[in-house]
């Protein structure tokens, strides 16, 4: 019998099955929470050996101009929804934005949203990244933010979804507390490192809307259904957790907001949802765990 690759022992395996039931304030069933990537793609960046940053060669204009969307027109859209419905942001941020359009992030300070780090640029990716290299960019994150928002980031996402087997060590040696990057859960999860104390906060990649529109070819009504479907069954779980992670060019285009809306809105009402920051879901959990 052939043997495959060792598994990396992240986490303790917890059948969820006869689990323990986190209870959210107020007695909610199901901690919701929406990532706005704000992100900015350079138009001509870099070439990675291991991953093109963009489908054409470059300068992609057409790939550029189209995220650009984002910081210009959508962000505003799909951030009023957000705030009409009460729902605040955990900023997934390229911190590069800080500089490039700072009054994006100025805006979701003002909403009173939470921000952590998505690397410098999307289109920068971690693989083959010396650990010289990793920690600058730690750091740099760690400081930019701080220096532009007031807040010591917390949480992190890898830039494009890319990582070394190093990554989680090195969040918890700089004491961030949860890490995006794991998909194995509806529950915030204990990671394990070599040094500190990191968990795994519930991300999605099953309703990023990304994935609803690029891989799964949905339109806006049917991504907005599927957000409501998610949302009955965690809540009827119960002890569960809900991202939304969002792209404001995809999410905030006039064809699709109106859905979206209807959806937060549903979600808002239904009276078992807590709608909480990523730091609050993971203090909250803290407190039971």
């Amino acid at each position: 019998m052939l043997e495959g690759a060792k598994d990396p022992g992240l986490y303790d395996y917890a059948p969820y099955r006869g689990r323990k039931k986190i209870v959210w304030p107020e007695g909610k069933t199901c901690a919701v929470w929406v990532a706005p990537n704000l992100e900015y793609y350079e138009i001509d960046p870099p070439v990675h050996p291991k991953r093109k940053p963009w489908a054409k060669p470059h300068p992609d204009v057409v790939g550029y101009s189209h995220r650009d969307h984002s910081n210009r027109v959508s962000h505003w859209r799909m951030a009023e929804v957000m705030s009409r419905h009460g729902f605040p942001g955990s900023v997934s941020l390229s911190v590069a934005l800080c500089q490039h359009h700072p009054e994006v992030v100025a805006d979701g300070v003002a909403r009173g949203w939470e921000f952590f780090s998505h690397g410098i640029y999307n289109t920068r990716y971690s693989y083959d990244m010396s650990e010289a290299q990793e920690r600058s960019i730690i750091e740099d994150s760690i400081r930019t933010v701080q220096d532009a928002t007031g807040q010591r980031i917390r949480g992190w996402l890898a830039p494009a979804l890319t990582h070394t087997p190093r990554t989680l060590d090195l969040l918890a040696e700089y004491d961030f507390d949860y890490t995006c990057d794991l998909y194995h859960d509806e529950q915030v999860q204990a990671v394990k490192t070599a040094t500190g104390d990191l968990v795994s906060i519930p991300y999605s990649l099953e309703v990023n809307d990304h994935y609803g529109f690029f891989v799964y070819n949905m339109s806006g009504r049917e991504y907005a259904d599927t957000l409501v479907r998610q949302f009955e069954r965690l809540a009827s779980e119960g002890g569960t957790v809900m991202c939304i992670p969002l792209h404001a060019y995809l999410i905030g285009q006039p064809h699709r907001i109106g859905p979206f809306e209807e959806a937060l809105e549903h979600i808002a009402k239904d009276g078992r949802a807590w709608l909480a920051r990523a730091g609050d879901i993971v203090d909250a959990w803290r407190a039971q765990v």
